[in-house]
């Protein structure tokens, strides 16, 4: 399985508009960061999980280097705009059929409501092709590959972070109930967010990032979801325990 890190920072990307900060001023790319979304490739098959504004241009990087325009599904954490801005641009990507997407039924009312011109009877022509699949709390299939839900909070918001494999990607998570730990047993890689050392209302801090990691002890765990308060790439890693790292754009992971 190949995990490619389309996107690494939160809401507002890095750099933040406006901001001279050391983070937003740095020339290490590792410090430049889209809105957070992954591509996984697995027997054969493509999924994206979360579609942000900045889609189109993690495409076109993409790409460059690994021509295709099929997904076989798109897997959505939750309905905040930094996770599916950018569900019009899969209109490259429906052209051969319709581009399946899997969300929770409110995360679903909430794509229906803001872009009600794709769900028409009768549709303006050009309009991405998007067939939504309610989930719930439990595995489910994508072309064969089984996908587990895992709960997790954002703040009082209920949300899912997902595992395929030995690959568990959570982001935006605050806390995780208790009894959704037993699905994140045994991973190769935990891919978590850490906005910031300080800690905040809906997202984990560094901190309680590196607290979860020990608790679920991962091999590998890839840090994401990163704001420009976070501080330095190339001097944050330094701080780290030997098997957590911090992912950037365009990074590739192989998992095992």
């Amino acid at each position: 399985m190949k995990l490619r890190f389309l996107g690494t920072g939160t809401s507002t990307g890095n750099p933040e508009i406006g901001c001279r900060c050391e983070v937003c001023t740095s020339s290490d790319r590792r410090d430049e960061r889209f809105r957070a979304s992954v591509l996984i490739e697995t027997e054969g098959k493509r999924i994206l999980i979360d579609c942000g504004p900045d889609f189109r241009m993690q495409m076109l990087e993409t790409l460059k280097t690994n021509y295709f325009l099929h997904l076989d599904g798109v897997l959505l954490t939750h309905e905040h705009y930094d996770h599916v801005g950018g569900l019009d641009d899969l209109r490259a990507f429906s052209r051969g059929g319709a581009v399946r997407i899997y969300a929770e039924d409110l995360v679903k009312e909430a794509i229906c409501t803001r872009m009600p011109y794709v769900f028409r009877k009768h549709k303006y022509p050009g309009v991405p092709n998007l067939e939504l699949h309610v989930i719930e709390n439990k595995p489910f299939y994508v072309s064969g590959i089984e996908i587990t839900p895992i709960r997790l909070m954002h703040a009082n918001l209920p949300i899912f972070g997902f595992r395929i494999g030995n690959l568990a990607y959570l982001t935006d998570l605050k806390t995780i109930p208790e009894e959704e730990y037993k699905k994140l047993q045994n991973l190769d890689v935990l891919v978590i967010n850490a906005l910031r050392p300080k800690e905040h209302l809906s997202h984990q801090s560094l901190p309680e990032a590196l607290e979860q990691i020990r608790k679920i002890n991962p091999r590998r765990a890839c840090l994401t979801h990163m704001s420009h308060q976070f501080g330095l790439h190339a001097v944050v890693e330094k701080t780290l325990p030997p098997n957590v790292f911090i992912a950037f754009d365009r990074e590739e992971v192989q998992v095992i």
